[in-house]
């Protein structure tokens, strides 16, 4: 029997056909299968709408090209598909993380025109995630956005402050839809971690009046428009009769004072160092130079220390409310 097997493989290789009865079978044809929805086509141009959506997006190819073919190669439609359904899983992901310690976080400063404004985010992972970072950069606009619809004070500067809740709700921005709060389950869905928008401050100035400012360990990136990020920071709202060309100079270093010093309140030139004192920004030893006061560092200077705000990751918010 093997030796009949062997002249009719034989014969199959001189041939190429199979003797009648020949007792080789034919190995089965493959089988197709077809995707029963539109699909995307393999076309160069396919290729590159893909890509298109992936760097404007940041979504995954797989959900990219989901996303394309949900909505017929469409790329406005695609956006707005995995938008809706980022947001989906987001909130999702919210409800599952909520009450997750959150452990990192950033402070954010951005200035423009005579407002600035100082926010701060959270969570659970590594802050130095750009997602991370371009979230509270959206934060830092909306707050923004929110002060310049304010009225300005003729003759005064003006400060508020906005908790979670009152922050999670404000706007997102003219390029956003939706609120702060929306953009927040964005990023929690396209990251899968815990976040958390905290608190924001913002000062507006008028003429004659002038914001210093510092952020420690300050990082900044070209993607991050005007913003400076920081695990702490202050601003300071000076008084001053002129325009100094040192004004700048002297509002960082009067931020790091407050940012190192962690004073509670303003006081006054008048009180004495020591005791009570020492909770109170002029009459404590000039974080700089510990031999003078911060009064007498000011004095010089010709301006005059009003008030100011100092944010740290990690505290509760009570405590960024100064007197």
């Amino acid at each position: 029997m093997s030796l009949l097997r062997s002249l009719r493989v034989f014969l199959v290789a001189r041939t190429g056909s199979y003797p009648a009865g020949s007792l080789l079978r034919q190995s089965p044809q493959p089988r197709h299968t077809f995707y029963a929805g539109p699909r995307l086509s393999a076309s160069a141009s396919s290729k590159e709408l893909l890509m298109k959506l992936r760097r404007k997006t940041g979504y995954s190819f797989v959900n990219c090209k989901k996303a394309l073919e949900t909505c017929g190669g469409d790329l406005k439609q695609a956006e707005i598909w995995l938008h809706k359904e980022a947001q989906k899983e987001g909130w999702s992901k919210a409800a599952k993380l909520q009450g997750r310690k959150t452990k990192e976080g950033l402070i954010g400063l951005l200035q423009e025109g005579n407002t600035t404004v100082l926010v701060n985010c959270e969570t659970d992972f590594v802050s130095r995630n750009l997602k991370f970072q371009l979230l509270v950069q959206q934060v830092a606009l909306g707050t923004m956005m929110h002060c310049q619809t304010l009225k300005d004070q003729p003759s005064a500067y003006s400060k508020g402050f906005l908790n979670s809740s009152e922050l999670s709700g404000l706007p997102a921005g003219p390029d956003r839809e939706g609120s702060l709060k929306d953009q927040l389950a964005l990023a929690i869905g396209k990251l899968g971690e815990n976040m958390i928008l905290k608190r924001a401050a913002w000062v507006k100035v008028p003429s004659g009046f002038y914001v210093g400012s510092y952020v420690h360990g300050a990082m900044q990136s070209p993607s991050l428009h005007k913003l400076v990020l920081g695990k702490y920071g202050a601003l300071v709202i000076c008084e001053t009769s002129e325009q100094k060309t040192n004004l700048e100079d002297v509002g960082r270093r009067l931020g790091q004072h407050v940012v190192g010093m962690a004073p509670l309140s303003v006081g006054s030139l008048d009180d004495e160092p020591g005791g009570e004192a020492e909770t109170k920004m002029l009459s404590q030893p000039y974080l700089l130079d510990p031999s003078i006061t911060l009064g007498q560092y000011v004095q010089p200077q010709g301006v005059s220390v009003v008030d100011f705000v100092r944010f740290e990751c990690g505290e509760g918010e009570e405590a960024a409310e100064t007197e």
